[in-house]
């Protein structure tokens, strides 16, 4: 085991890529003191010591009709069920001023599979709101999730619908709708939603059009370690060919209440050990972030091993729905990084 760990320590050390295999071997073997090292020293290449960005932002949900019907999903409703909403614009933009109430500075817009919102109806919400707001907030504008979804609802190919975007003046849609990219995991539990081939064909339209994107993944469900790495490995492959890079990964964890799927939250421990795989395997992206919507204060740990940003949001009624709690007492929360031994700095929302 000792061999073993130092060989890859080395290669960390190197500067060299690990594999597959080293990085099963970390996960399950490496001590937690080990894994956290190896995990900052990489994270050293990027940032400098002991420090940690993060911002305010909200999750705004305008809508909670999709047609998905994913089985970890707590949120949606189908269109003829009850307890549907579509939000109109002034019932969006009360949602943005509670954020703005809280000095946040980034609304991200997530929704579901809306069988009747073509992409023309997405531009022009997130038109009208970012003329509103003009100079005063930035916005993730849907995930790709969502974008593939009413490209093929309005019969666009995957450019077409990014350089509609673009126009209208979206700089950016998230990484959001990913959950674990291999197509074993996506038939048990999302058949709805796509194949890894065609996310990835969707985000280097995305990126080819001039527009801003991130990773993300998702875990604890009933995923295998191999569908995890699986998920890693072809977010590093598009990563060493994408001709602009996606700036940030982040993971989080499934919460498993009221929802088809259920079972049994994984523990912040091996939230941690995956995290600090993450920044380890994907050495290709500069910044990890940790997440403090799922994991709450426990989530700034993964700032010892191998993050280096979260976010503080103020409101997310999906994962709210699935189980998450939210505190509005950032200062609380910012203390706790601190007194874990980190200069926290408030970013700008771009580029992560």
């Amino acid at each position: 085991m000792e061999k073993t760990l130092n060989s890859i320590a080395n290669k960390v050390q190197n500067q060299d890529r690990i594999s597959r295999s080293d990085a099963i071997y970390l996960f399950n073997e490496a001590p937690d003191q080990q894994l956290s090292e190896l995990a900052t020293s990489v994270k050293k290449r990027f940032h400098a010591e002991g420090t940690a960005t993060y911002l305010i932002m909200a999750i705004v949900n305008y809508t909670n009709i999709c047609v998905a019907k994913c089985d970890y999903c707590s949120f949606y409703r189908l269109p003829h069920q009850a307890g549907t909403y579509l939000l109109n614009f002034d019932q969006v933009c009360e949602r943005i001023d509670a954020l703005r109430a809280f000095g946040g500075t980034l609304v991200s817009f997530n929704g579901g599979f809306h069988p009747k919102l073509r992409l023309q109806n997405y531009a022009e919400l997130f038109g009208k709101i970012r003329e509103r707001y003009r100079g005063q907030l930035e916005f993730f504008e849907m995930t790709i999730a969502e974008f593939m979804f009413s490209c093929k609802l309005s019969k666009l190919t995957y450019n077409e619908g990014a350089a509609i975007l673009k126009a209208a003046g979206t700089r950016w849609i998230t990484g959001g709708g990913a959950e674990i990219l291999d197509d074993g995991f996506r038939m048990r539990h999302s058949p709805g939603k796509f194949k890894v081939a065609d996310y990835f064909k969707a985000q280097d339209a995305v990126l080819k059009a001039g527009l801003g994107s991130t990773a993300t993944q998702v875990i604890g469900f009933d995923e295998s370690l191999d569908e995890r790495l699986n998920h890693l490995d072809a977010l590093r492959s598009f990563q060493d060919n994408a001709a602009r890079k996606l700036p940030s990964f982040l993971c989080w964890t499934y919460k498993p209440w009221n929802n088809e799927l259920g079972g049994k939250e994984i523990n912040s421990r091996e939230y941690l050990r995956w995290l600090a795989v993450c920044r380890i395997f994907l050495d290709n992206f500069e910044n990890i972030r940790t997440s403090v919507l799922t994991q709450n204060e426990k989530g700034l740990e993964g700032l010892k091993f191998g993050a280096n940003d979260f976010d503080l949001p103020t409101e997310d009624e999906v994962t709210q729905k699935a189980g998450a709690t939210i505190t509005h007492d950032f200062e609380r929360i910012l203390s706790a990084a601190r007194a874990a031994g980190f200069k926290v700095q408030y970013r700008d929302p771009f580029p992560l």
